[in-house]
């Protein structure tokens, strides 16, 4: 059990039957009145976030989330499939789940499975990821400035702005914390 007056950023627990994570806190002790704490809270099955308030002294069940290495394989129709690093076990998910990490995976690509009471509800590429370009404009040469930016369709489907030096089957290295350019690979 966890108690509201014990929350820190990161901490996860169960309330009114979802798992919550704290995203920002703050103990409050007006002048008068009895101290309470405000909240930020992500709900980390949907991804929605909230404030809300709770007296020091409410005790919420700790919510245990297991993070797995996974190897994303392939996909059939509307199903993705990730096998475990460590078993060879291979789970489908619905698109539902990976709808988010699909911008960044290719087939044979780690992934980070977030799994509470063994059920998988989110996966994560890695932090950086090199994809090929696969549509753009003509590269313009000699153009190495960063000022200038073009839309470039990756290997994935993902579009992203690329600077106008980037030509079709180029590698590049994309950011997938916010889908962004970071360099052309050599």
């Amino acid at each position: 059990m966890v108690s509201a007056g014990d929350f820190r950023n990161g901490t996860t627990f169960e309330m009114d039957g979802n798992v919550y994570s704290i995203v920002e806190f703050q103990h409050v002790k007006p002048g008068k009145g009895s101290p309470f704490v405000r909240a930020k809270i992500k709900n980390v099955m949907t991804g929605q976030v909230r404030e809300d308030t709770f007296n020091p002294t409410d005790k919420f069940q700790e919510a245990v989330i297991e993070k797995k290495e996974m190897l994303y394989l392939y996909n059939d129709g509307d199903l993705y499939y990730f096998m475990d690093n460590e078993t060879y076990e291979q789970m489908p998910l619905n698109k539902e789940v990976v709808a988010s990490a699909l911008n960044f995976v290719t087939e044979n690509m780690p992934t980070t499975m977030y799994i509470f009471k063994g059920v998988p509800f989110a996966v994560y590429p890695p932090t950086f990821v090199e994809l090929e370009v696969v549509d753009t404009e003509p590269g313009i040469q000699g153009d190495t400035s960063k000022a200038s930016k073009k839309p470039a369709k990756l290997v994935t489907g993902y579009v992203i702005n690329v600077p106008l030096f980037v030509n079709i089957g180029d590698l590049i290295r994309v950011d997938t914390r916010d889908g962004s350019y970071m360099e052309k690979v050599k």
